[in-house]
């Protein structure tokens, strides 16, 4: 008996023994295969450095890509020699101007390391940035460290693989260059997102820059993005989150109608359509049609404060960051919904008083274009590490926020916007459902308080096909000059931009 069970001990310990012994060869191999294939490039440019005189620490910087329609990736940044007898590695970016503000780039940051400065350059810095190592350290040394980083779940560096479509991204940047040369904007932006998911497949914001040539700027205030780091009072847009809210409570319904005296006075503050005209008995449709700001003004009274707070703040969150991937994300400034005043949330109901960001704007927006999810607007959709693993990033599972009735009900009103109402239905597309709603919005005046009078924020968003949305399209512009109305000068650009969309998608009719 003894001798049987110091026969299974033995076995045992030549098993695990055995076993160890392969898994020390697996992890050679591998580790092989990390310095000699994957990571050979680096390693021999490392090898070429050492014929030169370094002045300046050495890059060493993994790649940023784009995904096209079908999957493939693009390269959006990476590393190149800049001209022969040099062997600093620079920072590259093929596509020039390409999703500037969106990539970021690297720079010195008052000290001989460079790191991401902007965009996700710096978001993802760490991810990026891979560990400067000796071409001639110890084998041995890396490779018990990286069964040490394995085991212990370390910072793992790698490429990333974003959700921006090199086309779209151009199309938007074209766009957006066309409307600055008919309209002559302070600054204007735009984002194309899918409505499901997050993912946006282009973010741009015009004047842009060349990732390229950055250093030739001389105010750096350029490269911030204002898509994410800045906020503004979003005007008319943000009526069918009103609509939205009012019919997913029941205070109203469709077919709901209130008597419109052209303005009414709330706290002592008067308030009036755009045009001061009355409109007597309005049904609910023809507050979003014609844009009337006593038609949602109406709809917060019948909320009121309480429900209108919960359904701004705690559906749409509107006041809160998204979580987006970019850095320097800043939240919105509702502080108007904690008054006790209900000019403030009448105000608040056309998109005057309370001030988010356009990032902030398209996530609650996008709620009425997928069925009532918030879902986390991202730019990374995977990263393939060093060694050799890939992974897919996981975004969190969308919240249910609004009944799907009053989304589809909202959808239908906006599609009737589009066909009928909106520059005089001569965008309407015959064969695709398309929801869409402008905005017009004072400027606040920071000196001298109150709102200046002939400087104004032009909105815009929609979504298609409209009851199975492909995707949701936000554009934006900052002191347009030429015509006072969002519809004047953002129907046109976004009709091109959503033909496009759907030519180069191939999205089938649905009507």
């Amino acid at each position: 008996m003894r001798d049987s069970n110091s026969n299974r001990r033995f076995v045992t310990r030549i098993r695990i023994a055995t076993f160890l012994c392969l898994l020390v060869v697996l992890i050679i191999i591998g580790r092989l295969y990390m310095l000699q294939i994957i990571q050979g490039e680096s390693y021999a440019q490392r090898a070429d450095a050492q014929i030169v005189i370094q002045t300046t620490p050495l890059i060493d910087r993994n790649t940023i890509f784009f995904t096209d329609k079908n999957g493939g990736e693009i390269t959006a940044a990476t590393l190149r020699l800049p001209k022969e007898g040099t062997s600093e590695r620079m920072r590259y970016y093929p596509g020039g101007t390409l999703a500037a503000h969106t990539i970021g780039f690297v720079a010195y940051n008052n000290d001989d390391v460079q790191k991401g400065r902007y965009g996700l350059e710096r978001y993802y810095d760490q991810m990026l940035a891979r560990a400067s190592e000796d071409l001639y350290a110890n084998f041995f040394v890396e490779l018990f460290g990286t069964v040490k980083d394995f085991l212990e779940g370390a910072e793992q560096t790698g490429d990333i693989v974003t959700t921006l479509e090199p086309s779209v991204q151009a199309e938007l940047e074209r766009t957006l260059q066309l409307y600055a040369t008919s309209w002559n904007p302070a600054l204007s932006g735009g984002i194309v997102m899918d409505p499901k998911t997050g993912e946006i497949y282009a973010m741009a914001v015009s004047p842009t820059f060349d990732l390229n040539h950055f250093n030739e700027q001389t105010n750096t205030e350029i490269f911030k993005n204002p898509l994410v780091e800045s906020v503004y009072e979003m005007g008319s847009i943000i009526k069918p989150l009103t609509m939205a809210a009012g019919l997913d409570s029941k205070v109203i319904t469709p077919e709901s109608t209130y008597n419109d005296t052209g303005s009414i006075t709330l706290d002592e503050k008067k308030i009036s359509n755009f045009d001061g005209r009355a409109r007597g008995v309005v049904p609910m449709q023809e507050i979003l049609s014609q844009s009337l700001n006593l038609g949602v003004s109406f709809i917060a009274t019948r909320l009121g404060q309480e429900r209108m707070r919960k359904y701004f703040l705690e559906h749409y969150r509107l006041g809160e960051e998204t979580g987006i991937d970019l850095p320097g994300e800043i939240h919105g400034l509702t502080d108007n919904l904690q008054s006790s005043r209900m000019v403030e949330f009448a105000t608040a109901s056309f998109g005057q008083g309370i001030a988010t960001t356009p990032i902030e704007t398209v996530r609650a927006l996008n709620t009425l274009a997928n069925g009532g999810y918030l879902v986390t607007p991202h730019l990374i959709k995977s990263v393939h590490y060093d060694t050799g693993l890939e992974r897919e990033m996981g975004w969190g599972e969308p919240e249910k926020v609004l009944k799907s009735e009053t989304t589809l009900a909202v959808s239908r009103m906006l599609t009737k916007v589009v066909d009928d109402a909106l520059a005089n239905g001569t965008i309407k597309l015959d064969r695709y459902s398309v929801a869409a709603k402008t905005g017009t919005a004072q400027i606040a005046n920071p000196a001298g308080g109150g709102y200046y009078a002939d400087r104004f924020l032009h909105s815009f968003f929609g979504y298609f096909p409209s009851y199975d949305a492909k995707f949701i399209i936000f554009l934006f512009a900052v002191e347009p000059k030429g015509a006072p109305f969002a519809s004047q000068t953002w129907a046109q650009p976004f009709h091109s931009l959503t033909q496009f969309l759907i030519n180069y998608y191939a999205i089938p009719p649905d009507r």
